[in-house]
């Protein structure tokens, strides 16, 4: 006779998963993705609403990635864990961070209407909490384990989405507002500041992208 299914098993294992991306949020994920969206967010010089807009647009990017990540190991077992661990994710994460760096650095086009910058403006952190969560990690391998044992990729995508909304609760929801605050005081009455910041933000995205590149090789 098969075992009945008890929905307060499946209500648990989420649960774990959650509680697993939040351990991860409030501590490796500052550290490893701070360099990129703080540098992302002092560079580009927006309003606080851009800065907070930006952060949460990054850590839709988390969820999202994670969703894709449980599905593809609920469909296809442990291969995707190896191929992570083969330097898959870092190159990912340098060829995100490179556009992000060669977006700062393209001309402001005083022409374009505001609305049309900020939605040029949203794909750079948005493909940047993508990429960063393909770093390989204890917590990300647990992840893709849990998945691959769901043997399943409806059960994949939810572990994926319990993992992100758990790794989204992270520091960095205060921290980028209040890097974008330090930057806003640096360039008050110091318009020439500017250009200066943004262009050094994007050889500073460029040389994190260039790093993790060489890292995967």
């Amino acid at each position: 006779m098969s075992a009945m299914f008890d929905p307060s098993m499946q209500q648990t294992t989420l649960f774990a998963v959650w509680l697993l991306g939040v351990s991860l949020g409030l501590t490796a994920c500052t550290a490893t993705c701070l360099p990129f969206m703080g540098t992302w967010v002092l560079g580009r010089g927006g309003t606080q609403g851009e800065a907070v807009r930006d952060t949460l647009l990054f850590a839709s990017g988390r969820i999202v990635a994670y969703a894709l990540l449980g599905a593809l190991a609920g469909g296809a077992g442990m291969w995707l864990a190896a191929m992570l661990n083969g330097g898959t994710g870092n190159i990912v994460i340098g060829l995100a961070s490179i556009a992000a760096g060669l977006w700062l650095l393209r001309p402001m086009e005083a022409h374009k209407p505001c609305s049309v910058m900020r939605k040029a403006g949203s794909t750079p952190p948005l493909l940047l909490g993508f990429s960063l969560s393909l770093t390989p990690c204890a917590p990300l391998a647990s992840l893709l384990a849990v998945c691959a044992a769901a043997g399943s990729i409806g059960s994949g995508m939810a572990n994926g989405v319990a993992f992100g909304l758990g790794a989204a609760l992270t520091p960095l929801l205060v921290l980028l507002p209040l890097i974008c605050a330090f930057g806003a005081k640096l360039r008050e009455s110091r318009d020439w500041l500017t250009r200066w910041i943004r262009w050094g933000a994007a050889v500073v995205l460029i040389l994190l992208g260039l790093r993790r590149i060489l890292l995967a090789m």
